[in-house]
């Protein structure tokens, strides 16, 4: 038995409930991807709302306990000064999630607005609006915060939001500004302009949801890039390095040498591995948003792990094709042919 994917497929009649059957929160439950990075996001959204309370120490207070190892006393041992790891890496959670997610709402609002304009009205004010994306795209991050921070020693954190903001939003308005011209030709839009409809109630009601995959990416991408550059600044003591985050956490460990010469691995590894673990759920949450958007994933409607399991159940062979003329290739091990379009 064939089973071939395409539009319409027996594929859901074996799957009780599809990866993207249009009910998000069915989407939710059935993607791995989606479910593991929320769990992890979740978690670190827990820390940071409740960190300054979770902490057993002060994370700015002395002790006595140098560059202590792991303990029952101190969970993730002790600083040069002897200051609490963990209660550092608690309270330091908010700052960096705060600065990563306003940012990422900023930055999209700002993409949508200039991009879904340029692409939607024609002449020179979409072309200016165009234009004012090119040059915020070229604008480096990194020299603009060391040229600020010579004239404000310390940023605060709504400063430096503002700044990764400017710097982070034009990719995403360059991205929304093709796919808007492209929809401004299409005939849903053009039957919407004949009944009379205004522009922007045709960009809220007829474009912008046809974008919401884009705008999604755009937002988990800009967080991501946002904790990232931020932890690199407070890295490089660029910020209020008196405020706990994780960078700051990095910056002491590397200026007392924890992180080459004391091996006082429990000082910097915390931190980096908090940053690659939000990092790593960001991204999950990324794969989960293309396989509930995608259209061939949404057609298939199954995974290809889960197609396997289904044929060694039902005793089919399954085709990966929508067209008649496709190569097909040596069955595996499994005993399954395969086969590839052609073109």
């Amino acid at each position: 038995m064939a089973i071939e994917i395409g539009a319409a497929t027996e594929l859901d009649a074996l799957s009780a409930e599809p990866i993207a059957s249009g009910r998000p929160w069915a989407w939710i439950r059935r993607s791995r991807w989606v479910t593991a990075g929320l769990v992890i996001l979740g978690a670190f959204v827990v820390v940071a709302i409740f960190g300054s309370t979770m902490a057993p120490y002060d994370p700015s207070a002395i002790s006595g306990q140098v560059l202590a190892p792991p303990s029952a006393a101190h969970l993730l041992g002790t600083t040069q000064t002897g200051q609490d790891v963990l209660s550092q890496l608690l309270v330091g959670t908010q700052d960096t999630l705060l600065i990563g997610f306003v940012t990422g709402a900023i930055a999209t609002v700002l993409s949508v607005v200039v991009g879904v304009s340029a692409g939607y009205f024609a002449g020179y004010g979409g072309e200016l609006l165009s234009l004012l994306s090119n040059i915020f795209l070229v604008i480096p991050g990194l020299p603009l915060l060391i040229v600020l921070t010579s004239y404000v020693p310390h940023l605060s954190w709504w400063m430096m939001t503002l700044v990764l903001s400017l710097v982070s939003w034009a990719w995403g308005a360059r991205v929304l500004r093709a796919q808007t011209l492209a929809f401004r030709q299409q005939d849903f839009v053009q039957a919407a302009k004949a009944a009379g409809e205004s522009n922007w109630r045709i960009i809220l009601f007829e474009i912008l949801p046809n974008e919401i995959a884009i705008v999604a990416t755009s937002f988990v991408f800009t967080v991501v890039f946002a904790i990232s550059f931020y932890v690199a600044l407070m890295f490089l003591g660029i910020g209020n390095i008196n405020q706990w985050s994780w960078g700051t956490m990095l910056y002491y460990a590397q200026n007392n040498e924890a992180i080459t010469s004391s091996g006082a691995w429990w000082w910097w590894a915390p931190p980096g591995l908090a940053v690659a673990l939000v990092i790593l759920a960001l991204v999950m949450l990324n794969f989960g948003i293309d396989e509930f958007i995608n259209p061939r994933l949404r057609a298939a409607g199954l995974t290809r792990k889960e197609l396997r399991a289904a044929s060694k159940q039902q005793g089919i062979t399954p085709v990966l094709a929508d067209r008649p003329n496709a190569a097909v290739i040596p069955a595996e091990p499994d005993g399954f042919t395969w086969v590839r379009r052609t073109r």
